[in-house]
This record gives C-alpha cells, sequence and structure tokens, in this order.
C-alpha cells in the first residue's frame, strides 16, 4: 500500500479556505463534523480529478486537499451500495427479505443511529432507496432510522424537476416545485442540506454538537434532466466521440497517477459502434452533454455546502467524504419503460407530454424527454474499465473516494492517493471511529467493514485488509481473495483474472488455474449461505 502525493493544476477556481496555514499544525480533533456525499450512476473516471474531462473543480479541490482512494470498491447498483454505506454489511444481510421494499432488519443498526449515540445531530437530504416509496412513515423510512431531519425521496429514479415521491420526515413536499418553475431537484437537495445546517447553528440546546449530513444526489442518474444553460456549457464538447474520449481520460487518469501506464485499456463494448459509424451523433452528443451537466450542477452544489462551512468556522473540523455508488449505467431504456415515477404531462403550466425511451428523434435535457445515455458513453465513463453498472467487473463496482478533513490530515496526506483496497461497507466502521463512537455489535450478523481510520491518520501499515471481498446482485457475482478475482457476468460462466497483473479484466484464466477457481467458488458460495438472509 502506498500514499503518493501528487500535483495537479486546478485552473479558474479557488481551494474556499481549504488550505488554511492553521491546520498544518493542528493535532487530530475530537469528534469532526461529516458530511457524506454520494452520487449516482456514474463512471470511474468521469471526475476531472479522476482523469475526466467534466468540469469539477469543487470536487477538485477537496481531492487536493484530501486523499484520493484509487481501490475503493462498492456494490452494483444503487441501493445495494446504500444498504452497505448505511450499515457496515453486505446488502441482503441489513434488509429484511433482501430487498429494499421490505426495509431494514428491525435488529440493524444504523451509521445515524451510531452517531447520535455519540453526540451527533443527524441530517439527510437526496435519495434514500431503502425503504417501501409507497410507506414514507413506515419503520426504515430514513426519518425512522436515525435522521432527525430528512428531505428525501424513495425511488430509485427522480423527475429532476418535479419528483414524484418528495417528503420532509414523511410529510409531503410536492407544493414546493408546483410554485417554484425553476425547481431543480439537485439544488433542492443543497437548500434542505444547508436549512438543516443553519437551523442546527441556531439550535442553543444542540449546536454545540457535531453533525452528520448525508447527502445523496440524484445526479447523473437517468433520466438526463438538466438546466438548458448547463446543457449549452458543453455544446460540441463531445463531437471528438466516445473512442477519442476514452483515450484521452485513459492518459490523463495516467498522468495523475490514478491508473499505472502498464495497464491496458480494455476495448470498445460490443454492444458500442465505432463512433465514425454512429448513425445519430447530434443525439449522441446531446444525450453525454446533459449527463456531464448533471454533474457539474452536481459539483456547484457541493460548492454552496463548502462556502457555508467556510463561513460558520466548521470547515477545518469537517470530515468530508465523496463516492459513487456503482459504475457507470450503460442500459438504452425503450419507450415503453415507464413507472411510478414518470409523469404523462410536464408540470410547467403547459401540459406537454413526456415521451420515455431512448429516441434519436428527440433531443434529452428538458423534463418532456425520459432518456440515458447508453452504451457508448458509459463505455467511457467507465475507462478504462470492462463493463457496467449491474455487473461485478471491475467497470461497475469501482468508485473514486475523496476524503478531505483540512484539521485532522497531516500536510503530508493532502492531494495524495492511496491504493490500498478497501470497500463500502468500511466507511461505517470508518466514520464511527472518527466520531469517537463505539464499535457497533450489528445484528443479526455482525459487522462485515473494517475501519480504515488509520489511513487517515498517516498510519496505513495499522490498516488490516479484507482478506476476501463478495458480491453477488443483479447481473453479476464476485468474490476477490488478494490479487485473484472470480467474476461472473449475467450468469455465465466464471471467469477468473489476476488483478495485479491483469487490473482490466482482459486475460481470462480460468481453463489454466480449474483449482483456484474451484477454491474461490466455494468462498463464494459459503458466503451466500451464510448472507443472504432472505433465503433463510
Amino acid at each position: 500500500m502506498k500514499i503518493t502525493p501528487i500535483l495537479f493544476f486546478i485552473l479558474g477556481f479557488t481551494l474556499l479556505g481549504l488550505s488554511d496555514p492553521k491546520s498544518e499544525a493542528a493535532a487530530y480533533p475530537g469528534k469532526p463534523n461529516i458530511v457524506l456525499i454520494i452520487s449516482d450512476d456514474m463512471g470511474y473516471s468521469d471526475l476531472n480529478c479522476y482523469g475526466g474531462e467534466i468540469e469539477t473543480p469543487q470536487l477538485d479541490a477537496l481531492a487536493a486537499t484530501g486523499i484520493r482512494f484509487t481501490n475503493f470498491y462498492v456494490n452494483n447498483m444503487c441501493w445495494p451500495t446504500r444498504a452497505s454505506l448505511m450499515t457496515g454489511l453486505y446488502p441482503k444481510s441489513s434488509l429484511s427479505d433482501g430487498s429494499p421494499m421490505g426495509g431494514f432488519h428491525p435488529d440493524v443498526t444504523t451509521l445515524p443511529q451510531a452517531l447520535k449515540t455519540a453526540g451527533y445531530a443527524t441530517f439527510m437530504s437526496g435519495k434514500w432507496h431503502l425503504s417501501d416509496p409507497e410507506q414514507p412513515n413506515g419503520p426504515s423510512a430514513p426519518h425512522k432510522r436515525g435522521f432527525d431531519r430528512a428531505y428525501s425521496t424513495y425511488w430509485g429514479t427522480s423527475d429532476f424537476f418535479a419528483p414524484v415521491d418528495l417528503y420532509l420526515n414523511g410529510e409531503r413536499r410536492d407544493h414546493e416545485w408546483k410554485k417554484n418553475p425553476d425547481f431543480y431537484y439537485t439544488d433542492a437537495i443543497t437548500d434542505y442540506a444547508l436549512e438543516f445546517l443553519k437551523d442546527h447553528s441556531l439550535d442553543e440546546s444542540k449546536k454545540e454538537n457535531p453533525f452528520f449530513l448525508y447527502v445523496a444526489y440524484n445526479a447523473a442518474h437517468w433520466p438526463l434532466h438538466a438546466r438548458p444553460e448547463d446543457i449549452a456549457h458543453y455544446k460540441g464538447k463531445y463531437a471528438q466521440g466516445w473512442d477519442n474520449l476514452r483515450k484521452k481520460r485513459y492518459h490523463r487518469m495516467v498522468e495523475l497517477g490514478i491508473i499505472d501506464p502498464s495497464w491496458q485499456l480494455s476495448p470498445r463494448h460490443p454492444e458500442v459502434s465505432a463512433w465514425e459509424d454512429e448513425a445519430h451523433k447530434a443525439w449522441q452528443e446531446r444525450r453525454m452533454e446533459v449527463y456531464a451537466a448533471q454533474i457539474t450542477s452536481m459539483d456547484r452544489n457541493i460548492s454552496r455546502i463548502v462556502e457555508h462551512l467556510e463561513a460558520t468556522g466548521e470547515l477545518n473540523n469537517t470530515l468530508f467524504v465523496y463516492q459513487q455508488d456503482n459504475g457507470g449505467c450503460h442500459v438504452e431504456y425503450p419507450p415503453e419503460r415507464t413507472g411510478s415515477w414518470t409523469r404523462p404531462f410536464t408540470t410547467d403550466g403547459k401540459r406537454t407530454p413526456i415521451t420515455a425511451g431512448n429516441l434519436p428523434h428527440i433531443m434529452p435535457g428538458p423534463q418532456s424527454t425520459w432518456q440515458s445515455y447508453g452504451y457508448g458513453w458509459a463505455n467511457a465513463s467507465n475507462t478504462p474499465y470492462r463493463l457496467f453498472k449491474q455487473h461485478d467487473h471491475e467497470g461497475g463496482t469501482r468508485s473514486p473516494l475523496i476524503i478531505s478533513w483540512p484539521e485532522g490530515l497531516k500536510p503530508e496526506l493532502k492531494g495524495g492517493l492511496t491504493d490500498e483496497v478497501c470497500h463500502v461497507i468500511d466507511l461505517m466502521p470508518t466514520l464511527i471511529e472518527a466520531a469517537g463512537g463505539e464499535i457497533v455489535i450489528q445484528k443479526p450478523l455482525p459487522i462485515e467493514g473494517k475501519s480504515f481510520f488509520s489511513i487517515l491518520r498517516g498510519e496505513p501499515q495499522k490498516f488490516k485488509p479484507h482478506e476476501a471481498l463478495f458480491w453477488a446482485h443483479s447481473k453479476g457475482k464476485a468474490v476477490r481473495v488478494g490479487d485473484w478475482k472470480l467474476v461472473s457476468e449475467n450468469r455465465r460462466p466464471w471467469e477468473l483474472y489476476n488483478l495485479a497483473d491483469d487490473p482490466t479484466e482482459l486475460y481470462n484464466l480460468v481453463s489454466e488455474m480449474p483449482e483456484k477457481v474451484a477454491l474461490l467458488e466455494k468462498r463464494h458460495t459459503e458466503w451466500v449461505k451464510r448472507t443472504d438472509l432472505g433465503k433463510r
């Protein structure tokens, strides 16, 4: 394991006070504020500080004063990652029937519940996706599971201009978009996050308590909805096509130290045509323009949170965490793919019919459309890896992880990279240790995650990596033991890779090493039996 300092230049913005010289000499403070941000359905290389061209100046600034993890794993879809994030467990261990509709197992302790026992005020704003959307006040709703205040949607996707399931502590908030023609969910998530923080600072009985703020942005999940001015900012940016974009990202990732120059770029996915053969270039460009606009809008909103904390003097002792929930999503949605979250008409007073599906004769972006960015751009988002969301190959389960803590990180760590292998199940124990809380005796199964707080303290030798990591959801299943990874795509035969030699999973060794395959398959089978409570 190494922590490598990387110097990269961030142009056109300031670090918003993150380089306060007072933090350089500070000891590790007790009970930091914690801001945990998760974005939705984004690829490993999308952020500028991970090699992408999408403008993310605030996340770049946090990376410049924090640590970027290059071997951080998540689960392959939205709710499984959120379940692990909130419990430190593999997803099916945490839920009463193995799915989010059933909610958490009644004996499970969530991250906000654990932090409350350590004296924290707890707030959540954004996508929940961990309980039945038809029961906004059910036992697994966020305000019933440890959050003092929660502004949230429950479905896995949302109309960005008028969510169908918008609640504040279980009470509907539809009037907000009905009265506000400029409503945009990414902005509203931040509005409430800031309202919670401001009210906390005014509460005489609680303002001295540290806070935990969980911000779960819906960006950049389908549908492609963004403000016209944000889309226009990227006009022409993607005329180069996905083939050139992947090559450029790969080379920039090498320059930044995110990947090693010995790594091979995975080939273009078979479902993706060469850009020069693409029949609908203008439409394809627009898809990626809207996707990039969603991300830059999110980054701008993260700046609002940073600016507030700087203004209140709370920034230096705030532990910022940013991660994504899974890899970029390739799904090409047909016109018939609608659900309870899709409205028949726009809500701008014009009652324009909303047309679902990836239709090349309709440009995405406004509320009247409901499209995704598809195979070609998702393949670029997941550079240099193979496959996508729903799969347990690296393209579906690798995520950036940025942790910034001005007072808590040693100067020599800031702006650096760590290649330690960690998993989303590790965040709960890490944050509890940072908060000085008690170790959670998780039920019905023991907590699976391991705290990597020692890495943040500049003592990486104290971190004991997982002996094995496991996945099983949707179109994937996998086990990683050391550098060996056994993985299956969509119920197909097992594939075997040595990630030390072949991190982009190009050379399948399954026929050459049958004993290794049998050993890892046995480990995976035993894990499924042990952790899938829904099958007991």
